[in-house]
């Protein structure tokens, strides 16, 4: 992403990756080090990537996910996250995301997370 995931941007944001899953895409990694910050909106776009990419490929029945998040045994092996500004890092902490959603602040280590 380049550039902030808000309100003004979250709808591109989206469509381009539903476009990516649509083709084919099973695993996303999102870089977030241009991304300064995330808004509810952006939030909003991160949730529902999650939910496209695990449709058609459901790792875990919906009861099992709900125990494994609230559980701290649950993180997406379809969706990552790269270096998110502190301020975005702060926001997707406080909204939950960091329970189901692994953080990465490199590289290398995130593509081998899949």
């Amino acid at each position: 992403m380049d550039g902030n995931i808000d309100s003004a941007s979250y709808e591109t944001f989206q469509a381009e990756v539903e476009g990516l899953i649509n083709n084919g895409a099973r695993r996303i990694l999102v870089d977030l080090s241009h991304a300064v910050f995330v808004s509810s909106a952006g939030l909003r776009a991160l949730h529902v990537i999650f939910n496209r990419l695990r449709a058609p490929n459901k790792d875990i029945d919906d009861d099992q996910l709900r125990k494994g998040i609230s559980g701290g045994t649950y993180k997406s092996p379809h969706l990552k996250l790269l270096k998110p500004s502190e301020q975005s890092r702060k926001t997707l902490e406080t909204a939950g995301f960091d329970m189901y959603v692994e953080i990465h602040s490199g590289l290398q280590t995130a593509i081998a997370s899949f």
